[in-house]
């Protein structure tokens, strides 16, 4: 379908000879030196209305004044005044003196106040004439225009984006990787089996259409990739661009919009442009959610026009009257829930392929990928830091891999061990420690028992994630935690709700039993709790009272705007059944660790003397969990 062809060589920008610089700062100089002469060519003296009036008036010596322009008045001394010595160095065919004034009408009246105090009645002639130097006028207003054309010319490229001119910021800012292959392969790209299959299809067809156009079959126009951050969206772009040898363009979608009008649309048109006389081609548009915003009346709050007509032209290139052939557009996004239904549809986004956070099978692909440059201890297999590192992403494996070199080098260690691993994943999750942190006697036992109350209502419910260790040290914005080993679930249920409800409010009601009083520190607790519970009464559905209903908006259109998809008697429902529940959750809670007294006392106490406290020292006291 598409023959072998030469690629195009990129089109350089021609740059001005060497020596036309020298040339364009010679003309400045020079047009500078021009005004400085032109300004000076007057032979008469500056000299200011007082002067003029105190001496040159008072003594009948000034025979007229001329003012020009209404700015600057000419003075011409008589004849026979230029024969005092004080006159002696004036010319005698010119005006003898110059000076400004700021008003007409309080010269002309300042003038007669002058005449008036005369002793012999004069009147001095005044007369009034406009001029204009052209010369000077034109150089004044092209001088300056052509120092911004000059600046311009030279950093054109840099202020507009792309071109050679400033005057190019319609012009997409796209860069365009070529033929030529990016380092980065589907090799690079561990785990996401599925997704790698459908991108490697349309890779394939581009290397070999001749496999699927001999069966009827059409080339997707347009590929989205869905995910959470850093779940390697952009990375599978690369691996497109590594693995297609055809031209990759690829640009974020913050780069359309300027305060220019008009702007966006005109890039979006100057980009497939360039993509369709490259093709076959790829169009690679990161956070293209930037542009693709939905549009509609539920969001005329966050209406902008410039936007709208960007996303309207990007419709129409993907998919309008005039065929958009060999050019392929795939997009990344994490908000796919506010993209408008017009782009996502058939014929613009054929494929929406979902990058969710991995599983543990890939996690331990993406390990073996990111630990390959590290020099490891034996002790160290990314089977196991898979299974310590439920919930992370491919970006949080890779920074986690870092940190653990990055602590082995600063011990001096010859290779990187399981505790810098341990380190790493801890550093990731809750920040770096603060052992420096200053917290009195009284704070300290507080966070000790908030901590062994989280620890002991999470061992004895059995729908709580395994506990791991337990440390009062300070780390990031908590002044301690509970660590916990996450099970992979796809469905929880409601027990399994109650349950971790409970668990978090560990903490803050072992601190009402123990001190009779409750503390500022559950905050985070508090907030997890409640955004928990109003999930489960008003949007899963686990209310008897509620009901089977969701109130749960996928669009995001509520959150823009003040109307909500209940009455107002449902909003005082679902505000009683969420303060019933998380009620009941904290009496329950209450009472597993009334029961569990002693087992809170020696584990505050322990925590108190070592700080961190691992999962065979809590069997030692709690004993082995039955679950």
């Amino acid at each position: 379908m598409y023959p072998d062809k030469e690629p195009k060589k990129p089109i350089m920008p021609q740059s001005p000879p060497p020596g036309s610089k020298w040339i364009f700062y010679i003309f400045i100089v020079c047009s500078l030196i021009g005004i400085v002469l032109i300004s000076r060519n007057s032979p008469s003296e500056q000299t200011s209305w007082q002067v003029v009036k105190s001496t040159m008036l008072l003594h009948h010596d000034v025979e007229r004044l001329n003012v020009i322009n209404r700015e600057t008045v000419e003075v011409y001394i008589k004849k026979d005044s230029l024969k005092k010595p004080q006159y002696k160095n004036t010319p005698a065919n010119a005006p003898q003196y110059t000076f400004q004034i700021g008003s007409v009408d309080a010269f002309e009246k300042d003038l007669d106040q002058a005449q008036a105090n005369f002793t012999e009645p004069e009147k001095i002639p005044v007369t009034y004439a406009t001029t204009q130097n052209w010369f000077s006028n034109i150089l004044l207003w092209v001088l300056p225009l052509l120092v911004i054309f000059f600046i311009f010319r030279r950093t054109g490229a840099g202020l507009a984006g792309a071109g050679n001119s400033v005057f190019d910021f319609g012009k997409s800012k796209v860069r365009e990787y070529g033929m030529e292959k990016s380092p980065v392969t589907f090799k690079d790209v561990a785990g996401y089996e599925e997704a790698k299959t459908e991108v490697m299809e349309i890779v394939d067809f581009l290397k070999h259409p001749e496999n699927f156009t001999k069966l009827g079959a059409k080339i997707p126009k347009g590929v989205l990739l869905v995910g959470p951050p850093g779940s390697g969206k952009t990375l599978m772009a690369k691996a497109v661009a590594g693995e297609a040898a055809v031209p990759f363009f690829s640009l974020s979608g913050s780069e359309f919009i300027e305060i220019f009008v008009g702007v966006g649309a005109s890039r979006v048109r100057d980009l497939f442009e360039k993509a369709k006389q490259k093709a076959p081609s790829i169009i690679f548009i990161d956070e293209i959610d930037t542009i693709g915003r939905i549009r509609g009346r539920a969001l005329s709050a966050q209406a902008n026009d410039e936007r709208d007509s960007t996303l309207n032209q990007l419709l129409t290139e993907m998919d309008g009257f005039d065929a958009n052939t060999g050019v392929i557009v795939m997009a990344a996004t994490n908000r796919a829930d506010i993209l408008d239904p017009a782009l996502l549809r058939a014929g613009r986004f054929d494929r929406h392929i979902y990058l969710e956070l991995p599983n543990k099978t890939e996690r331990v692909a993406i390990f073996n990928v990111h630990l390959k440059p590290l020099k490891l201890d034996s002790s160290v297999s990314s089977e196991f830091l898979a299974s310590q590192t439920p919930g992370f992403s491919g970006a949080d494996i890779a920074n986690v891999c870092n940190e653990a070199a990055l602590i082995a080098a600063r011990n001096k260690k010859i290779a990187v061990d399981k505790q810098d691993f341990y380190d790493a994943i801890d550093r990731t999750i809750a920040g770096l420690e603060k052992k420096s942190m200053i917290i009195s006697p009284s704070e300290k036992k507080i966070i000790a028992y908030h901590e062994a109350g989280h620890t002991i209502v999470s061992w004895e419910l059995k729908n709580v994630d395994p506990l791991v260790k337990v440390s009062i040290i300070p780390r990031g914005k908590s002044l301690g935690s509970a660590w916990y080993l996450p099970e992979e679930h796809q469905v929880i249920t409601l027990s399994q709700f109650s349950d971790q409800i409970c668990a978090a409010l560990g903490g803050r009601v072992a601190e009402e039993i123990v001190f009779g009083q409750p503390s500022s520190g559950a905050l985070d607790d508090l907030e997890k709790v409640t955004k928990q519970a109003y999930m489960m009464v008003a949007n899963l559905g686990l209310n008897k009272e509620i009901g089977s209903t969701s109130y749960y908006d996928s669009t995001g259109q509520y959150d823009a705007t003040f109307q909500k998809p209940y009455s107002e008697a449902t909003a005082q429902l679902i505000d009683t059944e969420v303060r019933k529940l998380v009620q009941q959750s904290y009496d329950r809670t209450k009472e597993v660790l009334m029961n569990n007294r002693a087992a809170l006392d020696t584990l505050a106490q322990l925590l108190l003397d070592k700080e961190v406290v691992e999962k065979e020292e809590l069997e030692k006291i709690l004993g082995k969990r039955s679950f």
